[in-house]
């Protein structure tokens, strides 16, 4: 694990050299390049806030303090958090199979692939995130003061993508149809993550049913505590509880240094293996 680790942070410039890489090669040839990282998920945005806001009638509390109540903003908050997790974790699963030939043509760390696949994902959801803050002002907003932790959190999310990327990434080497499998299990993921809706719809129907561990269980989703902590900063602009905000520090760096315990001990073999 420290082997791999330390490879990785030792090769910086390779590292920077291979984000730059991805960044410019995703929109490469089209005409409207990096616009299209707000294209996407402005595209999102409408169709969630359309079926979700209008026609199911999600009805989220208003931020507290701040007074905001635009559904739209209230998913914005959280979809662009999760896009940039969902994108760190299966661009870096996929980073080792789409580089094949450079991986058996010379020796570097191959963990810099994975790396680089959830920095590119954070460059371009840092300049998403300019964008909706910019929007939340006009909207009364004001996240001034809880900019930097914004900032902390979208790198912690990142490291968390990042963890089960390097995982996923070795997996994907011995067993082909791991990418397939994840990407039908993101799509369940998504749902069970409250971005379109509210977590108090699965606080209600708990209680109900009489089941309050059924929550319990809920939030043991690290995805679920990011939804918070993003929302509680951008749409709330207040602190998140500090059971929240340790949650969100902790898991990202357990599942990181996993990543990279399980990735350095495959390392060796992955040319051969590809």
């Amino acid at each position: 694990m420290l082997r791999s680790a330390t490879e990785l942070l030792s090769s910086r410039d390779l590292l920077i050299n291979l984000t730059a890489r991805e960044v410019k090669g995703k929109y490469k040839r089209t005409a409207l390049g990096q616009v299209w990282s707000l294209v996407n998920p402005l595209a999102q945005m409408l169709i969630y806030s359309l079926v979700f806001g209008f026609v199911l009638r999600a009805k989220p509390l208003p931020g507290d303090p701040s007074g905001l109540d635009v559904f739209a903003l209230w998913l914005t908050a959280a979809l662009l958090p999760w896009i940039l997790f969902s994108t760190a974790l299966t661009n870096g699963m996929q980073a080792l199979i789409s580089n094949e030939n450079l991986i058996k043509k010379v020796y570097f760390p191959r963990s810099s692939l994975v790396a680089s696949a959830a920095l590119a994902a954070l460059f371009t959801s840092f300049f998403e995130m300019s964008v909706l803050v910019v929007v939340l002002y006009l909207f009364g907003g004001n996240p001034t003061l809880y900019l930097p932790l914004v900032v902390v959190g979208m790198v912690l999310y990142a490291a968390l993508g990042l963890g089960f990327g390097l995982m996923l990434s070795v997996a994907n080497v011995y067993f082909r149809d791991t990418q397939h499998f994840v990407n039908i299990f993101m799509q369940v993921w998504f749902y069970l993550t409250p971005i379109v809706y509210p977590i108090t719809l699965i606080a209600t129907r708990a209680d109900d049913s009489g089941r309050p561990w059924i929550l319990t269980l809920y939030r043991l989703n690290p995805t679920e505590r990011f939804t918070e902590l993003f929302r509680n900063l951008l749409y709330d602009n207040r602190l998140p509880s500090l059971g929240t905000s340790l949650y969100c520090l902790v898991v990202p760096l357990v599942v990181l240094l996993a990543g990279f315990a399980i990735f350095g001990r495959y390392e060796g073999r992955l040319a051969e293996e590809l």
